[in-house]
């Protein structure tokens, strides 16, 4: 009995997770993405490279989701399928999913985590909070012109990922 009860309560989990990615828009082919990131003016824009169901992307997206409306002044969330939008996956090396890319009209945001890899954000915030502290610092940085920021995420917060490179 304590088996099935624990299927299910991961059942729920995974189905409250899958049911957080239907509230933030998508965007499913290079030229959605290439629009996002041209007519997003004076906010952050964010961009999620994942899967749907993925439950790394949807833990995630629970967060993303329910900051949302709380950052609705400062920021505009998107979804992106990395096997849809294959030019942006590759142009991001994209080698891990989730991982959350940011821009403000138009630029690409960096943001030092400490890690060598300053173009993207990958795995899922630990909390709602640390979301919410990236973007207040991205934006605040960009309206001042800076193209890079430093993460006011505690270090300890921070997934740790080796870099891959290939063919060299």
């Amino acid at each position: 009995m304590k088996t099935s009860a624990a299927v299910t309560d991961s059942e729920d989990r995974y189905l409250c997770y899958f049911n957080m990615s239907f509230l933030l828009p998508k965007l499913s082919s290079k030229k959605e993405v290439d629009q996002a990131i041209k007519s997003t003016a004076e906010k952050v824009l964010v961009l999620r490279f994942g899967r749907d169901e993925d439950p790394v992307c949807l833990q995630l997206d629970d967060i993303l989701s329910k900051t949302s409306s709380d950052l609705s002044k400062m920021a505009t969330i998107y979804l992106v399928d990395v096997d849809q939008t294959p030019v942006y996956t590759h142009y991001f090396d994209i080698s891990y999913i989730p991982s959350t890319v940011f821009f403000f009209n138009g630029q690409h945001m960096k943001v030092d985590y400490g890690s060598p890899d300053h173009t993207k954000f990958v795995g899922s915030f630990k909390t709602k909070q640390d979301f919410i502290d990236l973007i207040e610092v991205i934006y605040r940085g960009a309206m001042r012109g800076k193209l890079i920021v430093q993460s006011p995420i505690d270090p300890k917060n921070i997934p740790k990922y080796d870099l891959l490179y290939q063919d060299i």
